[in-house]
């Protein structure tokens, strides 16, 4: 189940959720279900049933020969040494050993195939879950640090690996050999077979009580590891804010902090899991004991052979050491469902919003876009935008401007069907956005958000990121019309020079100039501009401007900027246009600057203060 939407960075509202819940918490409730965990384990297998059969029946054959081994030991005692039968002990030491022989290489081939079938099924494990994670909506990275994620994608499936892989095959070996021991016990003799059995139960109860706790202990292990992965990740790529602001003693006392979290977590986990080796070795040493006191006294009456005293001692330990390997196995496993769980967990949050069934293709469009009365809060009880309308006619260019936390990028992002409205609608070219295929919808739409992203590629491809069909020339030209030519061109490899991951081998501006430049590529219908030069300084933005204005002629364009710069020529195209409603009392300087630019502001008012809107043509109201 997800938890309340936190809002994204910059509005008001994603401060007060933030003070609800503390960083780096996430809010998924942890499942508890083990037996459901292991049978969806088993649904991954489930496609290799044949391959999973001959796994089986290898495990039963080389299980089979094993215990034949000890048998054979006491057939030798008893015919072959007790009769002085040199050729028949000779007989039976060469079946021995093509029985121990063969029983290893039917083990190491089960072995194999199922280290196959493991890598598939986990394959597709973290196919689902790195599919499922592209389609959950943003709400959910904004709750969920990237840390978190990255834990489950390795960490968590490594222990579910390490449990497949190698514990499967010798979970079935064990039972198996255990239920042949005590087969071929009784067979031989029920007394010394009633005497070993009793120690099952006992170690059975002493494996539940223990499971109980390691269970607990390895969740909590792997929760308090992912907390620390997130932590740091989190001061890995804000590392220059670290050092800039001189908090690495603050951030070395909190990775401290969940270092010693990760340490009693372990601590608890391990010394359950540790407990039940030292348990497993007395109740063997017992088992032993028992056996051969039993035996002696036995053999002393005539019920029993030495020979079938020497099997059972040797079938004893083998029947301890099945038992050891499956307690050994439970802290395995027990890790295996904490993993399990997280990563299900992860499988089971709801999608993004899916398209409507009846959803109708959207083809060529002009570009005239329609707020009605729309409605959105990131959180139910906490609105941000309240029955705002607004007007962009085709073809023309809306600028927002106003503080931050006035909710301009909320607007883009409803716009972008990132986040879905909670009333009122939005149209393009009349058509509601929600009726509409949300990849036509946004293959309509180019963006350059204020937090640019560039990945670990060459400057060429993150260019083609924005239509993957472009030539190098479309690329190229792309680059020049967002002025990012000059300097690509004198990078060590031109447009092949590899990027760092986030492009941290680039400035700032310089990433911001890839990013237009990919947008520019994909030539949408209507663009949209974050910021787009906030990180660009002035000369620079005075050259790329009339790049910007080349691009926007003839599409609908909504540009989002602190600075009145940005979006000058908004407001000097029309003398003409109204002005809407404003506060009482005296105006913001903002405001007063924005009516000294142009008459063609429009301004709003929020909670957190103005929002101002500039267009070429007049709009009719805008309510936010």
């Amino acid at each position: 189940m997800t938890a309340q939407v936190p809002p994204p960075a910059g509005g008001n509202a994603r401060t007060m959720l933030q003070s609800r819940h503390p960083a780096g918490m996430t809010k998924i409730e942890k499942a508890q279900d083990p037996r459901g965990a292991i049978l969806r384990l088993f649904l991954y297998l489930s496609p290799h049933k044949l391959a999973l059969a001959v796994v089986f029946i290898l495990i039963v054959i080389y299980t089979v020969l094993a215990l034949l081994g000890p048998f054979l030991m006491g057939v030798a005692i008893d015919v072959a040494i007790g009769g002085k039968n040199i050729p028949a002990l000779f007989g039976i030491s060469l079946a021995m050993l093509a029985a121990y022989t063969f029983s290893n290489l039917f083990q190491a081939a089960s072995n194999w195939i199922m280290a196959i079938i493991s890598q598939r099924a986990l394959q597709q494990l973290r196919h689902d879950l790195f599919q499922h994670i592209q389609i959950l909506p943003l709400s959910f990275f904004d709750k969920n640090p990237p840390g978190e994620l990255m834990s489950r994608l390795t960490n968590d499936i490594d222990v579910i690996n390490q449990a497949v892989s190698q514990n499967v095959t010798a979970l079935f070996a064990s039972v198996l050999s255990i239920v042949g021991i005590i087969i071929a016990m009784f067979w031989l003799n029920h007394w010394l077979a009633l005497a070993s059995v009793l120690v099952v139960p006992i170690m059975l109860w002493f494996t539940q009580f223990v499971a109980r706790y390691t269970r607990r202990g390895f969740r909590g292990l792997q929760k308090s590891l992912g907390e620390m992965n997130a932590l740091m990740q989190e001061s890995i790529a804000g590392a220059r804010v670290v050092k800039a602001y001189r908090r690495e003693d603050t951030v070395l006392e909190e990775f401290r902090t969940r270092n010693e979290a990760v340490y009693a977590a372990g601590v608890y986990a391990n010394t359950y899991a540790l407990l039940l080796m030292p348990l497993t070795n007395v109740l063997g040493n017992f088992f032993v004991i028992v056996l051969a006191g039993l035996g002696g006294w036995l053999a002393l009456m005539g019920l029993a052979t030495v020979g079938t005293i020497a099997t059972f001692i040797s079938y004893g330990q083998n029947f301890v050491s099945p038992l050891r390997q499956l307690a050994n196995m439970y802290n395995a496993i027990q890790a295996a469902l904490a993993g399990a769980e997280r990563v299900f967990q992860i499988i089971d949050v709801p999608p993004e919003v899916a398209d409507a069934s009846d959803a109708v293709p959207l083809t060529a469009i002009h570009g005239e876009v329609c707020f009605d009365d729309v409605e959105f809060g990131y959180a139910p009880d906490a609105p941000v935008i309240k029955q705002m309308t607004l007007d962009a006619p085709a073809g023309h260019m809306i600028a927002l401007v106003g503080p931050t936390g006035a909710g301009k990028t909320t607007i883009i992002n409803l716009l972008m069907r990132f986040y879905e409205i909670q009333g009122g609608s939005i149209a393009i070219d009349g058509k509601d956005i929600r009726t509409v295929p949300k990849a036509d919808l946004r293959r309509q739409l180019g963006i350059v958000l204020q937090d640019t992203f560039l990945f670990s590629n060459t400057v060429m491809e993150n260019i083609r990121y924005g239509r993957l069909a472009a030539t190098d020339e479309a690329c190229i030209r792309a680059a020049e019309m967002a002025d990012a030519d000059h300097f690509i061109r004198l990078l060590p490899d031109g447009y092949a020079t590899q990027l760092s991951e986030r492009a941290s081998n680039l400035s700032q501006g310089q990433r911001q100039l890839i990013a237009i430049a990919r947008a520019i590529l994909a030539d949408p219908a209507i663009l949209i501009l974050d910021e787009a030069t906030s990180s660009v300084d002035t000369r620079t933005e005075a050259r790329i401007q009339q790049s910007l204005l080349r691009l926007m002629e003839g599409r609908t364009s909504f540009v989002i900027a602190r600075r009145l710069s940005t979006i000058r020529d908004a407001g000097q195209r029309r003398g003409h246009q109204r002005r809407s409603h404003r506060r009482t009392g005296q105006p913001s300087s903002i405001a007063r600057t924005a009516r000294l630019l142009s008459p063609s502001i429009c301004e709003s008012i929020q909670g957190s203060g103005y929002m101002i809107c500039a267009a070429l043509q007049p709009i009719r109201t805008l309510h936010v």
